[in-house]
């Protein structure tokens, strides 16, 4: 029907909302905001536990790593310690100009056999490869210096690991890595040194001396750094609790207001400590509830603020210059 000069089909209006309702659904039919949810339940997560290993796997991230190192970091660490001077004679030099990994192989009586895992396991020998570089280096006296290049210089071998990127597996079929003498559901991730399967533990830490922020158990956003030295290691907990900052330490039995502890480094005046924090005006009202406590502590001056702290420590003063951040001379 025609009303005011325009048509209007009467099944115009239930098509578009179903079509607004097919888009969020999806072709599938499923509401995308239900799949991209996040897992909370632990039953679910341990439904997803063989899809899980199915693509990613168990030694994923040993690949990823040792494939990531001989590709990138080994060219890196060439790069950066490329030059050899001759201490006493400058214009004799010695640069590497380029690094790659050869295939597995073994030596015998001076000639060069390439190597599979199971030879290396049944013959007690290390499934390694040549470690190649391209040398640029002179020769000859100050005044006539003569520049050589050498292409694919070893200058070493290196254990490959098992179905990386420079290992003979890499990429085989079943039918291939049953001729080899490997089991297809092996899924690699380790070497074999002298003729043993050797494996590296991965071991997961937080970053040394560096701040990482993040919640504590009570939703009190929490600043800590591990600080580590040859002597020593600590970690330092600034958080904030109710609008104040206060420092956790495990040599003090209970946590320490912060202002507190500025005084007792020697920043006496609260001005001074807000302008080390930022000039920004907004520092100033975001100080002010830790202010407040320090007042509340009578705590004014840097001898009073290391007498508050000797009360729970009696090492307070060591404590901060040798504890507190043990990075920071």
């Amino acid at each position: 029907m025609t009303v005011m000069g325009l048509n209007h089909d009467p099944l115009e209006r239930p098509m578009n909302q179903c079509n607004g309702r097919n888009k969020l659904l999806g072709d599938s039919g499923f509401d995308q905001r239900i799949l991209t949810a996040p897992v909370k339940s632990a039953v679910d997560k341990f439904q997803l536990l063989p899809e899980f290993l199915k693509v990613r796997g168990l030694v994923k991230q040993h690949l990823d790593s040792f494939n990531y190192f001989v590709k990138t970091e080994i060219k890196k660490i060439v790069r950066a310690n490329n030059l050899i001077r001759a201490s006493k004679h400058p214009h004799i030099y010695l640069r590497f100009l380029n690094v790659k990994i050869g295939k597995p192989s073994i030596m015998d009586e001076s000639v060069t056999d390439d190597v599979t895992p199971q030879t290396c396991r049944l013959s007690d020998q290390t499934y390694a490869a040549p470690i190649y570089v391209d040398v640029e280096y002179t020769l000859g006296s100050r005044d006539d210096p003569r520049l050589h290049k050498r292409i694919g210089v070893e200058i070493g071998r290196m254990p490959i690991m098992l179905r990386s990127c420079c290992c003979v597996l890499y990429g085989r079929d079943e039918a291939e890595l049953a001729k080899l003498g490997e089991c297809p559901l092996d899924p690699g991730g380790y070497f074999v040194i002298k003729g043993t399967e050797k494996v590296i533990l991965i071991q997961e830490q937080l970053s040394k001396n560096r701040i990482i922020i993040d919640t504590d158990k009570k939703g009190n956003i929490a600043a800590s750094v591990t600080s580590s030295t040859e002597k020593i290691k600590t970690k330092t907990v600034i958080v904030m609790e109710n609008e104040k900052l206060w420092l956790q330490l495990n040599q003090f039995p209970k946590k320490v207001p912060l202002m507190v502890v500025m005084k007792a480094m020697g920043m006496e005046s609260d001005q001074e400590v807000t302008q080390m924090v930022g000039r920004d005006p907004s520092y100033s009202f975001l100080l002010l509830p830790s202010i407040e406590e320090c007042t509340k502590c009578k705590v004014y001056t840097q001898e009073q603020a290391l007498e508050y702290l000797e009360k729970m420590e009696g090492r307070a003063y060591s404590v901060l210059r040798d504890v507190f951040l043990a990075n920071v001379p």
